[in-house]
């Protein structure tokens, strides 16, 4: 019989050995791809729940850094890791450009979400508005009440401001909102008076910036600021004084309101504001006046208007002569008469 051949004996050994390994590799891999996930999650999915509605919001101040950003965000409940949260704006490389504001994020907004609402500075925006006619020390009294500016504010020269909505955002200093409005005062007075008509009886644009003032006391009504100011100018080439009582309350009280007439002792009183006693303008803009004022001066109608007083509906009816004027005030005061003889009415009080 013929020998037969020896079968090699199984390699059980290596096999014992490669078990193991194999296991472990497979562990790492699911721990690599468990964490993958995580870190997915936690950056592109659904973020938290807002506590109460459906956004939160959260005001970023100026000068915060990132790791006081993320504090907050996490503090609010916006996100879920402070630290998530910094590596990703890290990895961003845009760690140092978060801006400041208040911003309003949606229920669940995924972390990466968040980040970028920051990073591209979609805030809440805010407003303060400074009405035509107020005089510099109301206009700061008004950014002093506006929350989310930091601060005080310098009193500026009176007229200086230019009256309009103004954008700002929270934790700035309301110096520099107010550097802002006296920036857009002198460009709009530049431009305009670079535009104005030839042959106006005003030396300087401060002067034109002293009869707007007085134009915008004058009348609330914006189609009758041209006509008010063509009234002004027309006295002045005249050699006529203005006979503004605004011109006078602000002599009284610095443009404050006084919650009454103006008295004949006060009429009379000199002062460097009263245009009833003194000759060509005020001393100084008596107000802020707006754009429109500032153009209504600069580029008055052609009229023969040297008179005008109220007319019962909160505009005014003008006159070209002392007689047609002094009908027109008998009109009003008649108007004022049938005012104060209608009975009050009982509200059962």
């Amino acid at each position: 019989m013929a020998k037969q051949k020896a079968r090699p004996a199984p390699r059980r050994k290596n096999r014992r050995l490669l078990a193991p390994v194999a296991g472990l590799m497979s562990g790492i891999v699911l721990l690599l791809l468990a964490a993958g996930l995580f870190v997915f999650a936690n950056t592109y999915g659904p973020g938290p729940w807002a506590k109460s509605g459906n956004v939160t919001a959260v005001t970023v101040e100026r000068g915060q850094g990132l790791n006081a950003i993320a504090r907050k965000l996490k503090d609010a409940g916006v996100i879920r890791s402070v630290t998530f949260f910094r590596v990703a704006a890290k990895l961003d490389g845009r760690d140092n450009a978060l801006r400041a504001g208040t911003y309003e994020f949606p229920s669940r907004l995924s972390l990466i979400g968040v980040l970028n609402q920051v990073l591209e500075g979609r805030v809440v925006q805010h407003f303060v508005t400074i009405p035509e006619g107020r005089t510099s020390a109301q206009a700061v009294r008004i950014l002093a009440a506006t929350k989310g500016l930091t601060g005080d504010a310098d009193v500026p020269p009176e007229g200086s401001i230019l009256p309009e909505t103004y954008q700002f955002e929270i934790g700035e200093s309301r110096q520099a909102v107010l550097e802002r409005m006296l920036s857009a005062g002198r460009e709009t007075l530049d431009e305009l008076w670079a535009a104005r008509a030839k042959d106006l009886p005003l030396k300087s644009k401060e002067e034109a910036l002293i009869l707007a003032s007085v134009v915008e006391k004058e009348t609330g009504l914006a189609e009758e600021r041209p006509r008010v100011a063509a009234v002004f100018v027309n006295r002045l080439r005249m050699g006529m004084r203005l006979q503004s009582d605004p011109t006078v309350v602000y002599g009284v009280s610095k443009g404050e309101p006084l919650g009454r007439g103006l008295k004949r002792s006060e009429l009379d009183t000199p002062s460097p504001w009263n245009t009833y006693l003194i000759d060509g303008l005020p001393v100084t803009p008596i107000a802020n006046p707006g754009k429109a004022s500032l153009e209504a001066v600069l580029n008055p109608p052609s009229t023969k208007d040297v008179y005008f007083v109220a007319d019962g509906t909160g505009g005014h009816v003008f006159a070209e002569t002392y007689d047609q004027h002094l009908a027109n005030v008998a009109r009003w005061r008649q108007i004022e008469a049938q005012a104060a003889a209608k009975p009050v009415k009982d509200n059962g009080k």
